[in-house]
């Protein structure tokens, strides 16, 4: 869905970073898509021992994906939890806080002043995605305290946005995930899933969209989302009488937790772009042929968006928003090796599981971390 340009936008924005633990790169492209919906974040200092990277796909809008790229990460430094080592509750928690965040005055005020940022541009820059630097990423504390004004009714955005994030401390990684954007592992070459996609056929999505009262037509929710997660879509989230995990549809994520090991050679967060046209092991097959022979990691990610994008519009694949960040584990990772694990259910305890693409093999060993309530 959507409307489309007469001839894509193929400028790229991309950046590239490094510490002594890691290296990356990331791209993005507008494509064939009227407007520019996606945002990031690539953070490699979110503290002294983490690393922080997110995709944000907007859709019905492009600010919701620009605030959780700006506040998301705030919101995981700021928490208790994260304070206390616990990164996934950190980042669980934070998911719900970006709903939270974007309602009332401050949440409007907020909203406009993105919307405003992106309206004042044209050409290459309309495709802009917004990532948080400097000292605009992390040293202001902020507790989104109460405003009175005209707005301070506002329920929140009716657009939204998944988020696919991932966190880096050590030999720990942790994967967060609401919506259709995915988080790839490569181990030894072999492509191992750590996110799954969630849509409304899924068993456990449909039974808690029926149970809040909504449907499903044509594999949409309520006839209009192809996801049945995902950060804002406000209206969608109005029953008084549901915890925010029970709604139509929810911004509660997945959450697993992977121990690093030798074997691991990049991680690769991307938006749907880029997973409707590659399975996740032809993704990793891709970079492996090209990571060594490329300049920049930045520039095997440009490869990939040129390798996506449609030559027309007639099929829909390839015409997407697309945004990827491919993160390179510096060697050694660990002084042992761990041996990747059989599949194990991560995230919700009732989740049936995502379908795999042709030639994507489970993922390595995961714990789901331990959901607060919300």
């Amino acid at each position: 869905m959507g409307v489309y340009l007469s001839t894509p936008k193929t400028e790229k924005l991309s950046e590239d970073g490094e510490n002594d633990k890691l290296k990356f790169g990331l791209s993005s492209m507008q494509g064939w898509r009227a407007t520019m919906e996606d945002a990031h974040s690539a953070l490699l200092d979110l503290d002294n021992d983490t690393a922080f990277f997110g995709v944000f796909d907007g859709h019905g809008g492009k600010v919701v994906a620009k605030f959780c790229a700006k506040y998301l990460h705030r919101e995981v430094l700021n928490s208790e939890a994260y304070a206390a080592g616990d990164l996934g509750a950190a980042v669980h928690r934070a998911y719900f806080r970006m709903d939270e965040m974007m309602r009332g005055q401050r949440g409007w005020r907020e909203l406009q002043a993105l919307g405003d940022k992106i309206n004042q541009f044209t050409g290459i820059i309309e495709g802009l995605i917004w990532s948080p630097k400097g000292g605009d990423s992390n040293d202001r504390h902020d507790d989104w305290a109460f405003e009175e004004g005209p707005h301070s009714d506002f329920t929140g955005p009716n657009c939204g946005s998944t988020a696919c994030v991932a966190l880096i401390r050590n030999r720990q990684l942790v994967v967060a995930n609401a919506g259709d954007s995915r988080c790839v592992i490569s181990r030894n070459g072999q492509a191992y899933s750590l996110s799954r996609d969630h849509k409304p056929e899924l068993e456990a999505e449909r039974e808690r969209i029926q149970s809040a009262g909504g449907y499903i037509q044509m594999g949409r929710v309520n006839g209009t989302l192809n996801l049945s997660r995902a950060i804002g879509d406000m209206e969608f989230k109005q029953n008084k009488f549901l915890s925010p995990d029970k709604q139509i549809l929810t911004a509660n994520p997945d959450i697993n937790i992977v121990e690093l090991c030798d074997d691991d050679d990049f991680l690769v967060l991307a938006c749907d772009g880029i997973w409707d046209c590659m399975s996740n092991q032809q993704l990793v097959d891709f970079i492996r042929e090209h990571i060594n022979t490329e300049e920049s990691l930045s520039a095997v990610c440009e490869r990939v968006l040129d390798r996506c994008l449609a030559p027309s519009t007639m099929g829909g694949e390839g015409c997407d928003n697309m945004t990827m960040i491919l993160v390179q584990f510096k060697k050694p990772v660990t002084q042992t090796k761990d041996a990747s694990g059989a599949e194990q259910s991560a995230g919700d305890t009732d989740a049936s599981g995502a379908e795999q693409s042709a030639g994507d093999t489970e993922r390595p060993e995961t714990h789901a971390a331990e959901e607060s309530s919300s």
